[in-house]
């Protein structure tokens, strides 16, 4: 109970918890800086509904990262209806950025105008990609320099950490090999299969090196649009003792053409674990090619890494 003046005494007052101090210390929540550019996600492939949802839960990831962010989707082959192309969208963000600034004009706001880019474009790709990265470099350009590029998302070792997850749901590998746990079809070998060439095989390499050391088997990349490289990887692992293989997509999903994997699969005589999607891993990166993009470094301890 309490009177009109305070706390009725005797009674024990509730004192504001005062901040934890030291390196333990919770870090302070990181929100977008007002006016930031908008994060453009650039997504690949033929667009679909399964790839607007997989594009929507990546984005709805960096939103619940990083409060107040601004993000729009942009399909490299949209139509600029049910889904819009990365060029629309750009075009989109600027102008709106441009008619909020003359809206704060004519209310009497004192408000800078605006520098900088209006987006930043986050290519939703695993790893390098000339083709793909060709095309949306040229809807940058095209946006003049209302647009800022970043790079692709790998190799990263949370790429690693979401292949591992892959194989895990799929059977072919522990889920958590301090455990122990008994996988009767876990792999000894695993083809990290990939799309672009030499350049992304190399690319998914590194990544490969963080598996193999997770699952404590020898893990090589291939290319999935080079005809006989998964095949001749095959052939490498079975040759260096390895008996039972996988196939981890070293894909985000959009990327990836209708039919290649399972194609591949069968030319490597193994099974094959699902694309990377929407694991969480993916939108964190995403996120982290646009703050690194901002400037704006992660906050210790913060998920974002």
């Amino acid at each position: 109970m309490s009177s009109p003046t305070g706390p009725t005494p005797g009674l024990p007052v509730r004192m504001p918890r005062p901040r934890q101090s030291g390196r333990h210390r919770r870090p302070e929540p990181v929100a977008a800086p007002e006016g930031a550019p908008t994060l453009v996600l650039a997504v690949p492939g033929v667009p679909s509904a399964a790839i607007r949802s997989l594009a929507e839960e990546v984005v709805s990831i960096t939103r619940s990262e990083l409060p107040g962010i601004e993000a729009e989707i942009g399909y490299l082959d949209g139509d600029d209806t049910e889904y819009p192309g990365l060029a629309a969208v750009l075009a989109r963000v600027a102008a709106l950025r441009t008619e909020r600034y003359e809206i704060a004009v004519a209310a009497g706001r004192e408000v800078a105008a605006p520098e900088g880019p209006a987006a930043v474009v986050v290519p939703l790709l695993a790893g390098p990609d000339s083709a793909l990265t060709r095309q949306i470099r040229q809807a940058v350009m095209d946006a003049g320099n209302t647009a800022e590029l970043t790079d692709v998302l790998g190799p990263h070792p949370l790429l690693a950490e979401a292949l591992h997850v892959r194989l895990s749901e799929a059977g072919l590998a522990r889920a958590d090999r301090a455990r122990l746990f008994t996988v009767a079809t876990a792999a000894d070998g695993i083809i990290l299969a990939t799309v672009g060439g030499e350049e992304a095989v190399q690319a998914a390499g590194i990544t490969g090196m963080l598996l193999a050391a997770r699952l404590a088997v020898p893990v090589m990349a291939a290319a999935l649009d080079q005809e006989g490289s998964i095949a001749s990887i095959a052939e490498q692992l079975r040759g260096a003792g390895s008996e039972q293989l996988a196939l981890a997509p070293y894909l985000i999903g959009p990327e990836l053409a209708e039919g290649l994997l399972d194609a591949a699969a069968k030319e490597a005589g193994c099974s094959a674990a699902e694309p990377l999607g929407a694991y969480p891993a993916i939108g964190r990166l995403v996120l982290s090619q646009y703050m690194s993009a901002l400037g704006i470094a992660p906050q210790p301890g913060a998920p974002v890494r």
